[in-house]
């Protein structure tokens, strides 16, 4: 499953922003205040309003005054393009909000449909507005099934309830499915170091939470059930992070979970506060990008704090090894080394202009695209205020 491309209308600094030609791992690089974070946030607006509703997600922002561009009236508004398979037809996802009377609001548009190949035909799956709207009936498994189906009125219980999460009918529906299982597996890490050293409560966890607090749930899982994997990441740590020879996620007599590190230079091992950030951050990314079950969509912002730059090249090829094997990944970075190990065609820029910020994809500059072919690092031409100021004059 992967993101062809997105279009984002009146969300904070981006007034007006087309993202095309995504890849399975887009590496999005600006200065700090650019809106890297507000980028990834879109993600997680949609992910929130999919499990509560538009009101909501827009409130845990500080509301729909508070979200709209600066100096805007009209609509927030999102296009997704994305495919569930290679061969399999492009789906896009329209989404329009609005603001009511009495500052309530509401989803003016919500259009799901289809569309075989680039040129083909698109078929509406279902179109809404304020609550009402129609939708394919019966159940569609295929292109032909969405293009020959009936449409029926279907009438939601609220005008900020989106149409993917208030139709139930559409259990049966694999596009419909797909598309809830990207939002709803979005990851957008919010990794706080301190957290993931913190002692938890014994019990049971399988996946990183975006905050890394589970970390040591998460080890001892993985040692218990996938002891392959856990023995992979621990020979990663010994390679990356000198002296590390043993991890362990050990359950403490009073009933909680702590991760001891041995370095081979001592006897005892030592708990995670007193090993160093690094540490403790290269080990979550192990685990986060080794999980059994991967991310649809996997959003890291700077992974280049804590840790050593001779380790983030290696850091790279992980993230990259994993958009491959089937999770999407998008990264923010600020960080010459990170960058010096990312491919041209990997990489968008984001910069002002009058006040908003535009995305442009590096490779579509002629200039950059020729010092590139002709050896030139990516992290020196960000180190020169080459690229973001080449890339902005394109």
């Amino acid at each position: 499953m992967r993101i062809e491309s997105i279009k984002i209308r009146n969300y904070r600094v981006f007034q007006d922003v087309q993202v095309e030609n995504i890849p399975n791992m887009a590496v999005f690089l600006g200065m700090n205040g650019v809106g890297k974070t507000t980028f990834f946030d879109v993600f997680g607006f949609l992910h929130d309003a999919l499990q509560t509703n538009i009101k909501a997600a827009l409130a845990k922002r500080g509301g729909f005054q508070e979200i709209i561009s600066r100096g805007q009236t009209g609509d927030i508004e999102f296009e997704i393009k994305f495919r569930p398979a290679e061969n399999e037809p492009l789906i896009t996802y329209e989404l329009v909000i609005c603001q009511k009377e009495k500052n309530r609001p509401a989803i003016k548009k919500e259009v799901l449909r289809f569309r075989r190949g680039q040129y083909g035909a698109p078929w509406k799956v279902l179109e809404f507005s304020f609550g009402e709207g129609v939708a394919a009936d019966g159940e569609l498994n295929s292109y032909d099934d969405v293009k020959l189906a009936d449409r029926s009125p279907q009438k939601l219980d609220s005008p900020d309830i989106l149409a993917i999460k208030g139709l139930g009918q559409f259990r049966e529906f694999s596009a419909v499915l797909r598309l809830r299982q990207l939002i709803e597996d979005w990851y957008v890490s919010d990794f706080h170091v301190e957290e993931a050293r913190g002692i938890r409560d014994a019990g049971y966890s399988e996946r990183i939470s975006e905050s890394g607090d589970n970390l040591a749930l998460v080890a001892k899982y993985l040692y218990d059930n996938h002891r392959d994997i856990f023995e992979r990441i621990l020979e990663d740590m010994r390679k990356r992070v000198p002296g590390v020879t043993k991890i362990e996620a050990q359950e403490t007599s009073d009933g909680r979970i702590v991760l001891r590190f041995q370095d081979g230079n001592f006897k005892d091992p030592f708990v995670s506060r007193f090993v160093s950030d690094g540490t403790i951050k290269m080990f979550t990314y192990l685990v986060l990008l080794n999980d059994p079950e991967k991310h649809a969509l996997l959003c890291v912002e700077e992974p280049e704090n804590q840790l050593y730059p001779q380790l983030l090249a290696e850091l790279a090829e992980e993230f990259r090894l994993y958009a491959e094997e089937g999770g999407q990944v998008f990264i923010s970075t600020h960080s010459p080394d990170f960058l010096n190990a990312v491919r041209l065609e990997e990489l968008y820029c984001l910069v002002k202009e009058g006040g908003y910020t535009k995305i442009y994809r590096a490779a579509d500059n002629g200039l950059i695209r020729n010092l590139y072919q002709e050896g030139d690092l990516l992290g020196q031409l960000w180190r020169q205020e080459i690229l973001v100021e080449e890339v902005a004059e394109h």
